[in-house]
């Protein structure tokens, strides 16, 4: 038996709920010397940015018991050089890419997705909102519902009716649900969460931070049920709004947890650094759990955790949260 495992991010259809994350298959070039791209759902880009950004200083990659910390800082090309390069090679190939977007001010994203809007190929724009506000002393756009509402606001309003908006919501926050609940309220189409939570090593070796940043971003499975918290909170809050579940996922079994807990996708980032086949292979992996436990549909999986106890495994109802 054959397990339908089409999703939708708002009206867009995806063949498969396997997306890479942001920032870990670069846009894709890498990945597609290993596996024909489009057997991903889609790929999420690294965050494009208005200008040319080198990174922070290294070292800014430490490994942690069962995660990573990075600052990387957004290192990238910039969006002329994405544009006239990178979006053209993934639209030659017709694959389904998201293009992430990161800024250091309302006007900075809103031009950003002003540039994305005409340009061919882009299936959806995912809002990364975990970067620090110039205008408002460094402040952090996901970490309050009114700033990060007025970027998604900014963004919708010039980005074309026909592509996604996603908000990409961090979990070092007071009330994630309130966060997801304004930028929905400002245009988001859909939700990607989690953002690497902030951490932090020190060195006992040079007695120093492992980093040259201090802090950084923590990914890998240590942060798997901090993602299905948050997904499972905001799927309760707004059952209603597609959700992208990123944060640790290794295998099968985790990306059936995010949709259990309400994802209807799921982004794989840290796995693709040790093995690069590693979304073919969690596609796979969750197509053989859910046909083993009679699922016809993935549709039929996303948010099950939240049923009442004693509900059928099975439900055929018309209704989705997609």
């Amino acid at each position: 038996m054959s397990v339908d495992m089409r999703t939708f991010l708002a009206h867009v259809e995806l063949a498969n709920p396997i997306t890479t994350a942001a920032g870990c298959a670069a846009s894709g070039r890498e990945l597609a010397q290993f596996f024909d791209l489009h057997r991903l759902g889609a790929l999420v880009t690294r965050s494009i940015t208005m200008a040319p950004r080198a990174g922070r200083p290294t070292p800014r990659m430490a490994e942690t018991p069962a995660g990573l910390l990075n600052a990387v800082g957004l290192q990238g090309p910039g969006v002329d050089a994405f544009l006239e390069r990178e979006l053209p090679w993934l639209a030659q190939r017709g694959i389904k890419t998201i293009v992430s977007i990161g800024g250091g001010t309302v006007a900075e994203y809103a031009a950003l997705a002003r540039r994305l809007s005409d340009a061919p190929g882009v299936t959806g724009v995912e809002v990364n909102l975990s970067c620090p506000n110039i205008e408002d002393r460094g402040r952090v756009f996901a970490r309050e519902g009114g700033a990060a509402a007025e970027v998604i606001a900014s963004v919708r309003s010039v980005m074309r009716y026909d592509v996604p908006v996603i908000a990409k919501l961090a979990p070092d926050v007071a009330d994630i649900v309130a966060v997801a609940r304004a930028c929905v309220d400002a245009g988001a189409d859909a939700l990607s969460m989690i953002n690497n939570p902030l951490g932090m090593s020190i060195d006992t070796v040079t007695l120093k931070p492992a980093l040259a940043a201090v802090t950084g971003g923590l990914s890998g499975p240590a942060i798997l049920p901090l993602a299905v918290r948050c997904v499972w909170q905001v799927h309760a809050a707004l059952p209603g709004t597609p959700i992208i579940g990123v944060g640790g996922v290794l295998s099968g079994a985790d990306a059936f947890q995010l949709v259990l807990a309400g994802a209807c996708a799921v982004g794989v980032g840290t796995a693709l650094f040790h093995d690069p086949y590693a979304c073919l292979r969690i596609e796979r992996e969750l197509e053989d759990l859910l046909r083993a436990r009679g699922f016809q549909r993935l549709a039929d999986a996303v948010g099950l955790a939240h049923r009442p106890p004693g509900s059928p495994l099975r439900h055929q109802h018309e209704e989705s949260s997609l």
